[in-house]
């Protein structure tokens, strides 16, 4: 069982605990006709680092099909939004340099 790292987050109406922190796997439909569309595959070290690359990364189009899998628990589309977008997702900080001051910013 994976200890959950971050407080809850709603998903399908229900509360659960999410760990941004466990490996993932992404899988994308690919654009082609026919009734069977083969399925594009990425391992990610993180959830969190799958959630981002499907959301900034991807075509929307391409995102609406797509769903990841961390430990046995499927998420779809709608779901990879809603964690990007909620206040536990592990947002990165840069430091720039502007003058003599560090300037933190906030993705």
């Amino acid at each position: 069982m994976i200890a959950p790292v971050n407080a809850g987050t709603l998903i399908e109406g229900y509360m659960t605990t999410f760990d941004y922190a466990a490996s993932a796997e992404l899988f994308v439909p690919k654009r082609k006709r026919g009734a069977r569309a083969q399925l594009s595959y990425r391992r990610f070290a993180t959830a969190a680092e799958a959630i981002r690359f499907a959301v900034e990364e991807l075509p929307t189009v391409r995102t609406l099909g797509a769903w990841m899998l961390v430990g046995e628990k499927r998420f779809n589309s709608g779901d990879i939004q809603r964690l990007y977008e909620s206040t536990n997702y592990p947002r990165r900080s840069r430091t720039r340099e502007i003058g003599a001051k560090s300037v933190i910013d906030f993705d």
